[in-house]
């Protein structure tokens, strides 16, 4: 009876059932690609791996979704998108204390920092984070992924699934509120002192 219905199908244009391959064959066929496309939106080489093997598990989890055998490359595109957006959006809440953490270590020196160095730091550490955190969050991402996270502009557009001259333009005005607001500081400041 079975085998009727499938001529059935078959005689009445029905398409045939087409199989996915095993995990196996396609973690060996479309590894490299997966290593690409991630590369492409913008992971870096440290984090390949890691977000690689989340890939594969999104892909060996979700295999049995797939409704098109015929599109699989599209398909694992698809999910090695989701899932580079996924991981900078949970980079991105961490970037600001990566900068303020990278600048700490930039700024050591091979001797024994004294009290009013680690004071100084501590001090330019806050100030960066305070300025940051006054910024439009869109401005400040594209800031940090650029100045302290070394992104291109073209990375980032792929990775925020923006245009590129939005990144330009959110750039370019992040920079100009970033400095606006280093001048109000430094305003401030000097208004403290002549009291």
């Amino acid at each position: 009876m079975a085998s009727e219905q499938s001529e059935h199908d078959e005689q009445a244009g029905a398409p045939a059932q087409i199989e996915v391959p095993p995990f196996e064959s396609i973690y060996a066929k479309y590894v490299d690609f997966v290593r690409f496309s991630a590369r492409y939106f913008g992971i870096t080489p440290a984090a390949m791996d890691d977000v690689v093997q989340e890939i594969f598990m999104v892909i060996h989890r979700k295999i049995g979704t797939l409704r098109q055998p015929g599109s699989l490359r599209s398909w694992i595109y698809g999910i090695v998108r989701r899932t580079a957006t996924d991981y900078h959006r949970t980079q991105r809440t961490r970037h600001a204390s990566d900068l303020v953490l990278s600048l700490y270590v930039e700024t050591q020196q091979e001797t024994q920092p004294t009290p009013l160095d680690l004071t100084e730091q501590s001090e330019a550490a806050e100030l960066l984070k305070a300025l940051l955190a006054e910024m439009d969050p869109r401005k400040r991402e594209v800031l940090i992924l650029v100045e302290g996270q070394g992104m291109t502009v073209p990375e980032i557009s792929d990775g925020l699934e923006i245009p590129l001259d939005t990144v330009y333009t959110r750039l370019r005005a992040a920079r100009i509120a970033f400095d606006a607001a280093l001048r109000r500081r430094i305003a401030r400041e000097k208004s403290k002192e002549r009291w």
